[in-house]
């Protein structure tokens, strides 16, 4: 009998996503499925899983919520920050989801976004667990594989614990302590404890430096596009410490500081024109690469998928907008956008003509907003031209224009776009914030990188910045690259009555909200299939 894959079935995958990591049997049903010793039996095999690994990011099969798109794990991790925050705000009134991230009124209650990070997180670290249970020498070695082979799975296992780490922080910024297994777990039918929040931070941390010595063999910076390289290590190593005080109690600015350092001497460069970045061919585009440290690779006749940068452009305009020639894909979705207030307080935007659709403003960044046919005030949040459209993702390649793209824009049901997930200029803030705590606001070395921002923005320079520049600086170079709530909490300035935005708290002016949701909830049926679960205080 022909045997056939699960899902490119590793021992691991077998589980349920309707129960994330509450059952880690993994023998086969019957005799035509694979296993883990069938699944990995040749070197091939071994870049096959770790590819698997990778799709994990931007696949939106085996989980059942009501629109498959939102089951992905970018979609509903950017989700989760930036429409909870105050750069954008979502129109979808029939989503079962968007009521509650609009207006911070989020609940126990499973809701698609926090289930899809919550589900695609573990999940993605069941199928790296499964990886390096069938990549040790000693298994390489039962299977007949040696010599260059071997160096190469070396290799892979540690672009795989990179991409452990990156989903147990991704995991922990939400939700706080979570489910932790590793390799080393015990196998078969296996409900995990939680692990609390510092400890998963301190496991991360061990895993990053670890991945930065000589003998664990990660590719060189910029060889690995679109996959991770050691920049990218160093990079969530920068982002960790940035965030400590909040997932552990105690700063670590000089380890910030000196993890951003270790980037700087890889050899990234900031991309010449920012919008680039985010265009359809960012992956293909040299000037775009030199800036990218990590992405998730996204490509219309292959990924096809309806969340990531699909998403992040699709729903950033109006099925009645000329989408094939504004923004190179076939449909428009109208779903999310930016609060006016936003583009004033941080781009200083000025004399908006909204049936012209023009409007002027000196920031480069704040050049992509559209705002033709678009209303200023959002007092109807369901109406998705009440604010202003951002069109930061842009399908259409960085040297061609729109009506020179139009007819294989009409064919891109899917984007072209790599999302960003680390890159140079994210490093230079938060070096910069690093030595700001570290007691200097005029460092010559964070304003001289500070400006380096400015000028690629078309702005002048400046001689020293303080917080407040920061918030507004991160604000503009990272819009709707999925930091905002993360940034907002680490300023104390989330759920706090201080720093209010339209919708906060379930306010049109804005309010405060309980701080327990700094956090978000396990999901419940989580909690029901694993008894050791412990949901988060205040739900």
């Amino acid at each position: 009998m022909k045997k056939r894959y699960i899902s490119l079935l590793f021992a691991a995958a077998c589980l349920s996503l309707n129960s994330c990591i509450g059952d880690l049997d993994t023998l086969p049903l019957n005799e035509s499925d694979f296993t883990s010793e069938d699944a990995y039996s040749t070197p091939e095999s071994y870049l096959s899983g770790l590819s698997k690994i990778y799709y994990n990011f931007a696949n939106t099969e085996d989980l059942a919520v009501e629109d498959g798109g939102a089951s992905e794990v970018i979609r509903a991790f950017w989700t989760l920050q930036e429409i909870s925050s105050d750069g954008c705000k979502c129109a979808w009134a029939n989503d079962s989801w968007v009521n509650d991230i609009n207006n911070n009124n989020w609940s126990d209650a499973d809701n698609a976004a926090t289930y899809a990070v919550y589900a695609r997180s573990l999940h993605g670290i069941t199928y790296v667990n499964e990886f390096l249970r069938q990549s040790t020498d000693s298994r390489l070695s039962d299977r007949g594989i040696g010599g260059a082979d071997v160096e190469k799975i070396h290799s892979y296992r540690s672009e795989a614990r990179f991409l452990r780490a990156y989903l147990y922080w991704m995991a922990m910024d939400i939700f706080g302590d979570v489910p932790f297994v590793t390799e080393d777990s015990p196998f078969g039918a296996y409900s995990p404890a939680q692990k609390p929040r510092k400890e998963v931070f301190e496991y991360i941390e061990s895993e990053l430096l670890d991945l930065t010595k000589a003998e664990a063999k990660m590719p060189a910076a910029r060889s690995n596009y679109p996959r991770a390289d050691i920049g990218a290590v160093w990079g969530l190593l920068a982002r960790l410490y940035l965030n400590a005080e909040v997932y552990t109690g105690t700063a670590r600015w000089a380890d910030a500081k000196k993890a951003c350092e270790e980037v700087f001497a890889l050899g990234y460069d900031l991309c010449p024109n920012y919008a680039d970045l985010f265009r359809g061919d960012n992956g293909q585009n040299p000037e775009a690469r030199q800036e990218l440290m990590f992405t998730i690779d996204y490509e219309a006749f292959k990924t096809q998928s309806y969340g990531g940068t699909s998403y992040l452009a699709f729903a950033s305009i109006a099925a009645t907008d000329k989408y094939t020639t504004l923004l190179g894909i076939n449909n428009g979705w109208g779903g999310i956008r930016v609060p006016y207030e936003y583009a004033r307080d941080y781009f200083n935007v000025s004399d908006p003509d909204y049936e012209n659709g023009t409007y002027k403003c000196s920031d480069k960044r704040g050049q992509l907003f559209y705002i033709k046919g678009r209303k200023e005030t959002m007092e109807n949040i369901d109406d998705f031209n009440s604010g202003w459209s951002l069109f930061k993702y842009n399908n259409i390649p960085h040297d061609k224009t729109g009506a020179e793209y139009e007819s294989e824009a009409q064919q891109c049901a899917y984007s072209n776009i790599d999302f960003p997930c680390i890159r140079l200029g994210e490093i230079y803030l938060i070096y910069a914030e690093a030595v700001l705590n570290m007691g200097s606001g005029n460092d010559a070395t964070a304003v001289g990188y500070l400006n380096d921002l400015r000028q690629r923005a078309g702005l002048g320079t400046i001689d020293n910045f303080n917080q407040d520049y920061l918030i507004a600086e991160r604000a503009r170079e990272l819009m709707w690259e999925g930091h905002r709530r993360t940034d907002l909490i680490r300023w104390n300035k989330f759920t706090s009555g201080s720093f209010v935005w339209r919708y906060k708290g379930g306010s049109y002016d804005g309010q405060t909200f309980p701080d327990y949701k700094k956090i978000f909830a396990i999901p419940s049926s989580e909690l029901a299939a694993n008894t050791k679960l412990v949901q988060n205080p205040g739900y």
